[in-house]
C-alpha cells in the first residue's frame, strides 16, 4: 500500500486516461499529485525528463502518456508511433529507476497481441505470432514497454507493473473526424449526420467551433461545411463508416480503467502477476477489460439509436477492419480483485450526454 503522504507522478494527467487516474486517486485521498502538460514538459527529451526527476523526486509512477490514434494515424504516421513511445518510455521507466521510484505503474495496449491470438487472449499469447500490421509499430513499442518493467523488476527486484488496457472511451476523449479511435469518431460522425438531417447549423456551428475541422470554419458557407463533412462519410440521409462492421471489440469505459490501475497500483505487487513456481518468469503484465464484445456494426447501431439519427448507415469494405477479434482474458485481473461495472450501453448514452453538455 502506497503511503497517503506519497508523491505520485502522473504521466499524461490531462489525457482520457490520465486525466481519471488523476481523479481516481484524489477520490481515494491521495492528493500530493504532479503533473506536466506536454508544453511543459516533453516526455522525448531526455534531458528535460532527467531535469524533472531530479527536481520532483516522485514515490510512485503512472505512465499514462503515450503517442496514440485510430487505424487511420496509424497506418500513416508508422514511425512517429514507434519512435515517439520508445523515447517516452525510455526516457520515463529509465528516470524512475535512477531516481529509485517505489513503484511504476506502464499503461499499454492490448494490440500487443498477434492477430490471430487465441480467444479471448490470455497474457500468455504476447509473442505467439504475427501483430496486426496495422498498428505493428505502435504495439512493438508498449511490448518494449512492458518488457522494460518486467525486466528491471527481474534484474534490479524493483517493483513495476505493466497493464494493457483494452479499447477506451470515456469523457474528455478524442474526437477528432481523422484520428481518434472508433467508438468517439462515431458518436462525433453521427451527431453531425443527424444535425445535418435535422438543418440544426446551430449545433454544427457549436460543434466545429469547439473542436475545428481542417478546411473549414464557423465563417464556412453552409455549402462548404455540407461538402467537406461529405468528406468523411457525413451526410443528412448517410453515414459512412469504415470496413465491413464485422470486427468484434471489447470497450471499458475509461474511469473504471482508472479505477482497476489505481486497484492495482496500491494493492498489486511484481510478485503477485506470476507463478512462483515457473522457471522462466515472462507475461507478467496484466490485461484491464470486461471480457464483453460487441461488433462495430452493433456499435454503431447503438450509437445511432442514442443519437437519433434516422439515415442510413453504409460501410466502406475497401477500408481496412484491423483485427478481426480482440477480446481479453481478465481471469488474472479478477483473480486480483477488480471487475468491471460499466456495460458499453449505459457507457454510449453518458458519453454521449457528456459531448453535447461540452460543445454547449
Amino acid at each position: 500500500m502506497i503511503d497517503k503522504s506519497a508523491k505520485i507522478y502522473v504521466a499524461g494527467h490531462r489525457g482520457l486516461v490520465g486525466s481519471a487516474i488523476w481523479n481516481n486517486l484524489k477520490s481515494r485521498g491521495y492528493h500530493h499529485l504532479v503533473g506536466r502538460t506536454h508544453s511543459e514538459l516533453d516526455l522525448t527529451d531526455a534531458v528535460a525528463v532527467k531535469q524533472f526527476f531530479d527536481t520532483e523526486q516522485p514515490d510512485a509512477v503512472i505512465l499514462a502518456a503515450a503517442h496514440v490514434g485510430g487505424i487511420m494515424a496509424n497506418l500513416t504516421y508508422r514511425a512517429d508511433f514507434i519512435y515517439n513511445n520508445l523515447q517516452i518510455q525510455q526516457n520515463v521507466i529509465g528516470e524512475s529507476f535512477r531516481h529509485g521510484v517505489k513503484k511504476l505503474l506502464f499503461l499499454g495496449s492490448t494490440c500487443i497481441y498477434p492477430k490471430e491470438a487465441k480467444q479471448p487472449m490470455c497474457e500468455t499469447e504476447l509473442l505467439t505470432n504475427t501483430l496486426e500490421y496495422t498498428n505493428e509499430p505502435y504495439a512493438i513499442a508498449k511490448i518494449a514497454g512492458l518488457k522494460l518493467c518486467e525486466s528491471f523488476n527481474l534484474q534490479y527486484g524493483t517493483n513495476y507493473i505493466a497493464v494493457m488496457p483494452t479499447n477506451l472511451y470515456g469523457y474528455h476523449d478524442n474526437f477528432h473526424l481523422e484520428n481518434s479511435h472508433v467508438l468517439p469518431a462515431m458518436i462525433r460522425k453521427m451527431h453531425l449526420a443527424h444535425c445535418l438531417a435535422q438543418s440544426d447549423w446551430d449545433s454544427i456551428y457549436k460543434d466545429l467551433r469547439h473542436r475545428p475541422v481542417s478546411g473549414i470554419t464557423t465563417e464556412s458557407s453552409k455549402e462548404v461545411i455540407t461538402e467537406r463533412l461529405a468528406s468523411f462519410g457525413i451526410t443528412a440521409t448517410e453515414l459512412t463508416l469504415w470496413g465491413s462492421g464485422t470486427p468484434l471489440r471489447e470497450f471499458l469505459w475509461s474511469e473504471e480503467m482508472a479505477d482497476a490501475a489505481v486497484h492495482i497500483l496500491l494493492h498489486v505487487d511484481f510478485k503477485d502477476t506470476y507463478q512462483a513456481t515457473e522457471r522462466e518468469v515472462r507475461n507478467c503484465h496484466i490485461n484491464i477489460g470486461t471480457g464483453v464484445e460487441i461488433s462495430i456494426r452493433a456499435l454503431a447501431e447503438l450509437i445511432q439509436k442514442e443519437v437519433g439519427f434516422q439515415g442510413k448507415i453504409t460501410w466502406d469494405s475497401t477500408k481496412p477492419d484491423g483485427t478481426l477479434r480482440k477480446l481479453t482474458d481478465v481471469s488474472k485481473l479478477h483473480a486480483l480483485g477488480w471487475h468491471h461495472r460499466i456495460e458499453v450501453a449505459e457507457g454510449v448514452a453518458k458519453l454521449y450526454r457528456w459531448y453535447k453538455a461540452d460543445i454547449g
